[in-house]
């Protein structure tokens, strides 16, 4: 009987190595493309599963966030090779691992700088097609007491009532407020709607006694912060 334990990588099919590698050397060890083919399962008989992986890795310039992005259609209908279950399992880990992040996020219950800021909604609004908008609310200390999400729009711009801000802060007895929101374009770069709402939302929350610390903007994996600029 042959000792398959005295195999190496090599000895194993093309869509059988990811796993066997990192069986033997950790996940750590493993690219992109081999995660992803762990997710995929298997290839075609014209193709191997990695290099199935690396094509689809490929038309989002290898950025995970972007392919966090892609719906199941989106991978059906535009890489051969990937059926519905397929596509549903890439969608699921993704989705996975957005949660994870997100979790990472609400264990964080102290805000002191924009990065900080970046790094809490980042989880939330990173791989969103479409735009979000939330608040954050603080104590004198910059613990966080509260967040909200204050509306969702399309792919170009969201409502933001200024009303239902003042409610939830006044509410939570909230000592400042931040608001954050995503620009799928990809541009972080605020518009000159994005500069209206910041003054709006500012001069309400100060007439309520209350200390407007930030409005950043996340935009693929970078972010724009109006205090950083020294907007207000």
């Amino acid at each position: 009987m042959t000792d398959l334990t005295k195999f190496t990588v090599k000895d194993w099919s093309p869509d059988d190595r990811p796993r066997e590698k990192l069986l033997q050397n950790g996940v750590s060890a493993l690219s992109d493309a081999e995660l992803l083919a762990i997710i995929i399962g298997s290839g075609s008989k014209n193709e191997t599963v990695v290099a199935l992986s690396q094509r689809i890795l490929h038309s989002v310039r290898n950025n995970i966030n972007q392919l966090g992005k892609l719906s199941v259609n989106y991978l059906i209908t535009n890489f051969r090779g990937i059926g519905t279950a397929k596509a549903v399992s890439i969608v699921a880990a993704l989705e996975l691992g957005r949660r994870r992040k997100a979790e990472e996020a609400n264990i964080r219950n102290k805000i002191t700088s924009s990065k900080d800021i970046y790094n809490y909604f980042l989880p939330l609004l990173g791989d969103l097609p479409h735009e979000e908008f939330w608040t954050l609310f603080l104590n004198r200390r910059n613990d966080i007491l509260s967040r909200f999400k204050l509306s969702q729009g399309g792919v170009s711009e969201t409502v933001v009532d200024g009303k239902l801000i003042y409610r939830e802060a006044i509410l939570c007895l909230a000592s400042k407020v931040i608001i954050c929101h995503n620009h799928p374009s990809g541009i972080a770069s605020p518009s000159d709607q994005d500069d209206g709402v910041t003054l709006r939302i500012r001069r309400g929350i100060e007439l309520l006694d209350m200390e407007f610390l930030d409005h950043v903007i996340l935009a693929n994996g970078q972010y724009y912060s109006y205090a950083d600029e020294g907007r207000f």
